[in-house]
C-alpha cells in the first residue's frame, strides 16, 4: 500500500497541534466515576512560587476516604505542568504509583497495586513543576496575576473561580467535595509578605534569600478559594467583638502606597460585617479569621481571605450613590452565600452570586432607606437579559453558567428574584428565610468554627420558604429561576375598565399579585384564575406595580 507524503505530513502536525492544545479551563459538571470513589479530608500545599520566572514548584497531597471500591482514581491538574512523580504516603512509608495523563486534558488517572475499599484512608502526593496560566482578565478569567506594585516590586494573586483550582495545584475538582481541612505553605523571596486562608502559623527560613509562610484553614472550604496573595504588605487590623461573642482578628493587607486610603476604608469592614451577622448568623470563620488583602484585580470572595482591588472608594461596582463600598461587602457577603452555604453543582450558582448581589440592595436599604434601595435595584434590573436558566436542572460546569457571559441573570435576575419573593411573602417571612437558609437551626454565639458549612439546592430553598409561608410557591421559583423569558403581564384600557392578565413562559400559572394606583388610591390584584378586570373611570392615571417589585414585562393589548 502506498502513502501520500503530503497526507502523511498534514495528519502529523494536526497530531501534534491536537496534542498540544490546552486544556478547557473550567470546572464542574458531571461528576466521573474515579472521583466519586473517595471524599477528600485533607489538603498540604508546599510550593515555592518565584515572581522572577513565574513559575510554582512543590508539592500538593491529598488525603481522602474511599467512599466506593477504586483501583484507580483521577485528581486533576493543568497539563502545563510537568508532573515529577505521584506517590502514596503511608505508615509504611513512600511509595511511586503509576499513572498516565492525556495530552490537553486535565486529569491525572492514578493507579494503585490493589482495589481500595469502602471506609480506607489514602494519602496522595504530587510533585511538580512549572508556569502556571496567566488569567487575561481577573477575576473574570482564572490564573495567576504576576503585576508590579507602584514601587516595583512583585504584587502576586490568584483567581480561579471560573476555570478552578487545578490550573495551579492537584486536586478533585468538582464543587461538590471540601476538604475538612487545608495546610498551606507558601516559599517566597524575602522581602515579601504571604497570604492565605484560614489562621496565620508563622514562617520559618528557606534557603538563603526565601522565607515560607505557613497557614492552616480549620474549616471546610471550596478548592477555587484556596489562594496567595504576595507584596510587600502593611498591616491594618483590629479586634473585632460581636456582641456576647468572642473576638475575632480582622486585617487588611495593603500596599504600602495606599495605606492612608485603606485606613479610611478600614472601618466600614466592621461595620458591614456587623449588619450581616444581625441579618444572617454569626461570620462563620471567627475560629481563623477574617483578612482582605489588596490586591492586584478587582475582587474574590476567597474564604477568611477577601481579594480587594477596588479603589478605596464608596460605589465601585455600581455607582448608586448608595455611600458604601459595595464591592467589599458583595465579597463579604459570599462568606455566607457561598463559602458556608454552598451549591454543590455550578447550576446552583445564583445561591452564591444572587444572593450576595441583593445584599448589596439591603445594606443600601440599611443605610440610606427605601429610595437607596430602589435606587440600587433599577440598576440591578439594566443588567437582566433573560438570555439563560438562572437555575437551570441539569449539571452544569461553569463555562456552561458562564457562556452568555459573566455576571448578567446569575447575580442580577438572582438578585431580582429575591426582591420579587419579598414582596410575594412579606419582610418577616423573607427575612426569617435567608436566616434560616443561612442557619437552619438556632445559632448561639460558639457557632464560630466552620462546623456549619454545607451544600444546598434550589429546591432547598423551595422547600424552606414554603415551610415558612404555608404556600406552595413553586411556580415563582419555576418562572424566574427555571425559565429563561420573564413573565408578561398584559394591560388593556377600555373607557371605563383597566384590564390586566399573566403571560407567563411555558403557559406557567402565575397567580402573582399586582398592586396598582387609581386615581391615587393603592390597591392589590389577585390572580387566582384568568384575566383581572378594575372600574376606572375615564382618564384616570392608572400606575402598575408602583414601587417596582415585580420583575416583569409589561405589554399593551
Amino acid at each position: 500500500m502506498s502513502h501520500n507524503p503530503l497526507t502523511f505530513l498534514l495528519f502529523f502536525f494536526l497530531f501534534q497541534s491536537l496534542s498540544a492544545q490546552d486544556p478547557v479551563y473550567e470546572s464542574g459538571g458531571e461528576l466521573i466515576r474515579e472521583q466519586a470513589a473517595f471524599n477528600v479530608k485533607h489538603y498540604d500545599l508546599d510550593l515555592k512560587v518565584d515572581p522572577a520566572d513565574s513559575t510554582v514548584a512543590g508539592t500538593g497531597s491529598m488525603t481522602a476516604e474511599i467512599v466506593h471500591p477504586a483501583k484507580e482514581i483521577v485528581l486533576d491538574l493543568d497539563p502545563r505542568f510537568q508532573i515529577d512523580s505521584v506517590q502514596e504516603i503511608s505508615r509504611a512509608g513512600t511509595k511511586n504509583l503509576t499513572f498516565r495523563t492525556t495530552p490537553g486534558s486535565k486529569r491525572i488517572y492514578i493507579h494503585f497495586d490493589r482495589t481500595r475499599q469502602p471506609g480506607e484512608k489514602i494519602t496522595v502526593r504530587i510533585t511538580y513543576h512549572g508556569r502556571p496560566v496567566v488569567a487575561a482578565n481577573p477575576p473574570w478569567d482564572g490564573g495567576f496575576v504576576w503585576e508590579t506594585s507602584p514601587s516595583g516590586d512583585p504584587w502576586i494573586g490568584v483567581a480561579c473561580q471560573t476555570a478552578g483550582a487545578w490550573i495551579w495545584w492537584p486536586n478533585k475538582d468538582h464543587p461538590s467535595d471540601k476538604p475538612d481541612s487545608v495546610s498551606l505553605s507558601f516559599t517566597l523571596p524575602d522581602e515579601l509578605t504571604g497570604v492565605s486562608n484560614g489562621r496565620f502559623l508563622g514562617t520559618s527560613q528557606a534557603e538563603e534569600g526565601w522565607k515560607t509562610w505557613h497557614w492552616f484553614v480549620s474549616a471546610p472550604i471550596s478548592n477555587y478559594n484556596v489562594t496567595l496573595n504576595a507584596a510587600r504588605y502593611e498591616t491594618i487590623s483590629d479586634r473585632y467583638r460581636r456582641a456576647g461573642g468572642e473576638a475575632m482578628d480582622i486585617v487588611f493587607w495593603v500596599l504600602p502606597e495606599y495605606r492612608e486610603k485603606a485606613e479610611k476604608l478600614f472601618p466600614q469592614f466592621e461595620e458591614q460585617i456587623r449588619y450581616l451577622e444581625d441579618l444572617l448568623g454569626p461570620y462563620p470563620f471567627r475560629s481563623d479569621k477574617y483578612g482582605v488583602a489588596h490586591a492586584p484585580y478587582l475582587g474574590m470572595e476567597h474564604q477568611t481571605l477577601i481579594a480587594y482591588g477596588a479603589n478605596f472608594k464608596n460605589d465601585n461596582l455600581f455607582g448608586s450613590q448608595s455611600g458604601f463600598d459595595d464591592l467589599h461587602q458583595h465579597e463579604l457577603a459570599h462568606e455566607w452565600w457561598g463559602n458556608l452555604v454552598t451549591a454543590w453543582d455550578w447550576r446552583d450558582f445564583w445561591i452564591h452570586e444572587g444572593f450576595a448581589t441583593y445584599m448589596q440592595a439591603l445594606y443600601a436599604e440599611h443605610l440610606g432607606g427605601s429610595e437607596s434601595y430602589r435606587r440600587m435595584m433599577a440598576v440591578f434590573r439594566q443588567s437582566i437579559t433573560s438570555r439563560r436558566q438562572v437555575a437551570p436542572r441539569e449539571s452544569r460546569t461553569t463555562a456552561q453558567m458562564n457562556e452568555s457571559g459573566r455576571g448578567g441573570d446569575i447575580y442580577f435576575k438572582g438578585a431580582w428574584f429575591l426582591h420579587t419573593l419579598r414582596y410575594l411573602v412579606g419582610d418577616k417571612i423573607f427575612f426569617e428565610s435567608l436566616r434560616r437558609f443561612a442557619y437552619p437551626a438556632d445559632t448561639p454565639d460558639s457557632n464560630r468554627d466552620g462546623g456549619q458549612v454545607r451544600f444546598v439546592t434550589t429546591d432547598d430553598y423551595l422547600e424552606l420558604v414554603n415551610r415558612l409561608s404555608g404556600e406552595k410557591l413553586e411556580w415563582v421559583f419555576e418562572v424566574y429561576l427555571r425559565r429563561k423569558e420573564m413573565p408578561v403581564l398584559t394591560k388593556k384600557r377600555t373607557a371605563d375598565r383597566l384590564i390586566l392578565a399573566w403571560n407567563a413562559p411555558g403557559g406557567v400559572h402565575f397567580p402573582m399579585p399586582v398592586e396598582i394606583v387609581v386615581d391615587g388610591e393603592r390597591k392589590v390584584l389577585e390572580f387566582e384564575e384568568g384575566p383581572v378586570s378594575v372600574d376606572v373611570r375615564a382618564g384616570a392615571p392608572v400606575e402598575i406595580d408602583p414601587d417596582r417589585r415585580i420583575l416583569m414585562s409589561v405589554e399593551e393589548e
